[in-house]
């Protein structure tokens, strides 16, 4: 049995203040308030069951991982509609700076942004889906999104 070791790092102790950054236009009129970063995601199991198992069915993983989408809910300025056209299916590199000043950025692109209810007393909001494309826009390479801890510069 291997024994559970104390994990290294530091846990994330509040949400605030995560900001979700699209290069192709860093000052779209956005107000986080709440922002699900991407997941991953190995995908589903391989069956690999033969009729020489005997007992059980036998299956494996697979070699490939994906990124889930991401989300976030904003405040907005009605003036978003034309830069959210803009930006909309732009494939772009993505920046998710989390409240430790670390940072993943990926490639990907805004898929949609849908306002939500308007209702008196109420603060509007928008919901917006980001995708997770791992190419480059440019080239078609592939990319894997990168971690950089706090305090690290760009690269």
């Amino acid at each position: 049995m291997t024994v559970r070791q104390t994990p290294s790092g530091a846990k994330l102790k509040d949400g605030y203040r995560s900001l979700v950054t699209f290069d192709a236009d860093p000052d779209v009129s956005l107000f986080e308030m709440s922002v699900k970063p991407p997941g991953l995601d190995g995908g589903d199991k391989v069956d690999n069951t033969t009729f020489w198992n005997d007992t059980v069915r036998t299956y494996a993983a697979r070699q490939l991982k994906e990124m889930t989408d991401g989300s976030m809910t904003c405040g907005y300025d009605p003036k978003v509609y034309t830069q959210l056209l803009a930006l909309i299916n732009v494939e772009t590199l993505v920046t998710v700076l989390f409240s430790d000043s670390s940072r993943i950025e990926f490639y990907g692109f805004l898929k949609n942004a849908e306002p939500n209810e308007l209702k008196e007393g109420e603060f509007p909001t928008l919901s917006c889906t980001i995708c997770c494309t791992n190419t480059h826009p440019t080239t078609g390479a592939e990319v894997v999104p990168v971690y950089y801890p706090s305090g690290s510069a760009d690269t």
